[in-house]
């Protein structure tokens, strides 16, 4: 008898092997219609695999994240039999998972077009109502790349070449197409029923620019058309939202050739940064850092002392002087050591907190720039804490507190959690990953939080915990994190004096809050559709005369708020009122206060806000009053 063990713990036994589907069917046919894949003592399986011996079996459905992701991927290879039926001379090379879709990279003579687009997507449809069979076999290396190369398909080829002697490999065909795939796959193409061609872009074969460029075709798939078509609108208000787009409207940057990857700040888009700044300056001292400033350019010996050198030099902007090697800095973290080991420390001195608004350059791919999201120049609200072991638990614990705080003042009140362990290139013992994991464990355990865990995604020289904010539209961004740091200090030579007079390396935790300015200041105005709260927004009033014989009260009027410390404009120009307020409107002007005849000669200002509400007429002083206000709120909308 063969025993198979369900998520519930309870048991099904069957005469001799069985398939995942066979397994679906015992407990009901809903499930069994449902089914999608498996999971068979934890490995991931189609529901043809044939189970042979005891095991644990759960049944993956669409409703389940391995369900969506299998579905992606069954999808990717619908778009591949599409391409191939409609332009035989295309070649296929890979199509993998991505978030939210896939993608599928193309060899073919001339470039696709948005017609191109729709006919494939219309042939997947058509593919998909025929409701063909996936079926699954496997084959030796050589055999594959002989099948490969037998139907011209030589990048498939080259890719199986590539792998390891000896390596079964499996190939999936559903009616006359055949792929190469690991799986697994849905049983059949009926179960494709959301999915959406969404972009074409350019692609470099195997991500390295010295190859020939492939064309690629991105795609989304959901569990359901409802799914589908909620994705598409917030993929539509997305782009309403775009940074870029925005930014442009409210003269806030730009970016140009001359300059890739690294923005040029127009007067409006400073202030914008100088109030993201000097917040979070005012909110660090509160917590006890010291802020410094270290040097743009190191000696690249530095660099290799802290290991940067071994594991990050390709993406180091390098020069050379006097015969002497240099490297623009990607990260601060070398520096504030430098900083730590200036003059001999004692216990009593730490937990030493060292901030900087740190510029950093990192020569990312042309390819991978977006905008302020991914650029190449940039500015960390970077800090670094030494501290002794015993004080880890506590310094993470108010690095959480004080990320949340400032989360919430920025208007992000959810946050995802995750914990990152160690990569397979990296440095320190193994002995000593341990001890760094377990500590960041325990101190989301005792802040009670929900978490999970991200394996191999740690930093080189240690783990670290990521914080997600998640935007006004569903988004995920990653910006905070906490990264426990046992081997940097001791490479670089750190050490303080203990409580026994004995000589010991501190630890390091590397943190940042916002992680990038530039990249924050971009999900801000994302996720506030340039709608910035009253304590952000580069103006914050804009005070308007309705003719120009009132143009004198309006100015005193804008000078008096001045005066105050909040970011006034007079606009005095001889135009229709109804014009200036549409136009300070859709620059996302909290306030406008309309100056006329009546509130001339009653010393008041009539006040609209931005969304056309009327708040009627009052004194300067009230309304100043109520600014004020509305700027202490922070995290809230006018």
């Amino acid at each position: 008898m063969l025993a198979i063990t369900l998520p519930d713990g309870s048991l099904r036994q069957f005469d001799g092997p069985v398939s995942v589907l066979d397994v679906a069917k015992a407990i009901g046919p809903g499930l069994a219609k449902a089914a999608l894949a498996g999971r068979v003592n934890d490995r991931l399986v189609d529901t043809s695999f044939v189970i042979d011996q005891d095991a644990a079996v759960s049944l993956i459905t669409a409703s389940q994240p391995e369900g969506l992701e299998v579905i992606r991927h069954s999808t990717a290879h619908l778009l591949a039999q599409a391409v191939k039926a409609l332009y035989p001379s295309a070649q296929v090379t890979i199509g993998p998972v991505v978030e939210n879709g896939f993608y599928y990279d193309f060899a073919y003579e001339r470039s696709f077009t948005p017609e191109d687009l729709s006919a494939i997507e219309q042939k997947m449809s058509e593919l998909a109502k025929l409701d063909l069979p996936v079926a699954r076999k496997v084959l030796a290396r050589d055999s594959a790349v002989s099948f490969f190369d037998s139907i011209g398909e030589r990048y498939k080829a080259e890719i199986i070449r590539s792998i390891p002697e000896g390596e079964p490999l499996s190939l999936y065909s559903q009616g006359d197409f055949t792929d190469l795939c690991r799986g697994p796959h849905v049983p059949s193409t009926g179960k494709l029923r959301a999915f959406k061609l969404t972009k074409i872009a350019g692609a470099y074969w195997r991500g390295d620019s010295r190859n020939e460029m492939l064309q690629r075709i991105y795609g989304t798939a959901w569990s359901d058309t409802k799914s589908l078509e909620e994705y598409l609108t917030r993929l539509e208000e997305a782009e309403k939202r775009d940074h870029r787009r925005i930014g442009k409207q409210l003269d806030l940057f730009h970016f140009q050739e001359e300059s890739p990857g690294m923005a040029f700040w127009h007067e409006r888009g400073w202030t914008l940064w100088q109030q993201v700044e000097q917040y979070l300056r005012q909110v660090l001292r509160k917590n006890g850092y010291r802020e410094v400033r270290c040097p743009q350019i190191l000696d690249s010996n530095l660099w290799k002392r802290s290991g940067h050198w071994e594991n990050f030099r390709e993406n180091m902007f390098v020069t050379d002087s006097e015969e002497r090697e240099f490297a623009v800095k990607p990260m601060n973290c070398p520096g504030h050591v430098q900083i730590f080991n200036q003059g001999l420390k004692s216990y009593r001195d730490l937990p030493l907190r060292l901030a900087e608004f740190g510029a950093c350059h990192r020569n990312e791919p042309s390819g991978a720039l977006h905008g302020l999201m991914r650029v190449r120049a940039f500015t960390q609200d970077d800090a670094h804490i030494f501290c002794t072991e015993a004080q880890i638990q506590e310094e993470v614990a108010r690095f959480i507190d004080l990320l949340r705080l400032v989360y919430a003042d920025f208007g992000f009140n959810q946050i995802e959690v995750k914990l990152s362990t160690r990569p397979p290139k990296r440095v320190g013992s193994d002995e000593t990953w341990d001890k760094a994991e377990e500590a960041l464990r325990f101190a989301l355990d005792s802040k009670q939080m929900e978490w999970g865990l991200q394996p191999g995604e740690g930093a080189f020289y240690g783990p670290k915990i990521e914080f997600s904010l998640r935007d006004s539209i569903g988004r995920v961004w990653q910006c905070g994190t906490i990264q426990l740091d046992f081997s940097l200090p001791t490479r670089l030579g750190a050490e303080f004096v203990a409580e026994d007079n004995s000589r010991r390396a501190p630890v390091m935790l590397h943190r940042a809050i916002l992680g990038s300015l530039e990249r924050f200041i971009g999900i801000l105005i994302e996720h506030h559709a340039g709608v910035l709260p009253a304590w952000l927004a580069p103006v914050q009033v804009a005070t308007l005369s309705i003719t120009e014989r009132f143009g004198r009260f309006a100015a005193e009027v804008s000078e008096s708020l001045e005066n105050q410390g909040f970011r006034a404009i007079t606009d005095l120009r001889n135009e229709k009122i109804g014009l200036k307020i549409r136009e300070h409107t859709l620059q996302r002007v909290p306030y406008l206060l309309i100056i006329g005849e009546r509130e001339v000669e009653s010393h008041t200002v009539a006040v609209r806000t931005r969304g056309g509400k009327d708040l009627g007429a009052m004194p300067v002083a009230q309304f100043a009053a109520h600014l004020a206000e509305d700027v202490a709120q922070r995290g809230t909308e006018s």
